[in-house]
């Protein structure tokens, strides 16, 4: 059985929509969604598993180091902030 999580912790399984003689537009007015989103849904845990739909603090690898870099941006652009005004001080002081 292959399950589904969503935003809202929504579950249910996918594997019968097309089985069961359920289809895919019957299942999405069950839910309430359009059959856009649970093909995309659909899409999302046949391409990524049980990462599909992490949850709340639970990052992809790839949103991980992305935050992970931006981090190290800011922590970089600050201490070039620190040095170019260090620079600025000593210059002045050597005049």
């Amino acid at each position: 059985m292959l399950l589904l999580v969503s935003e809202g912790y929504t579950a249910f399984p996918l594997s019968t929509i097309p089985g069961e003689g359920h289809s895919v537009a019957e299942a999405a007015r069950r839910l309430g969604v359009t059959e856009n989103l649970l093909h995309s849904w659909k899409k999302a845990v046949l391409t990524n598993g049980a990462d599909a739909f992490p949850g709340a603090g639970h990052l992809t690898p790839v949103e991980d180091e992305l935050r992970r870099l931006r981090a190290d941006v800011r922590r970089l652009e600050m201490e070039r902030d620190i040095l170019k005004k260090a620079t600025a001080f000593f210059a002045t002081q050597m005049k």
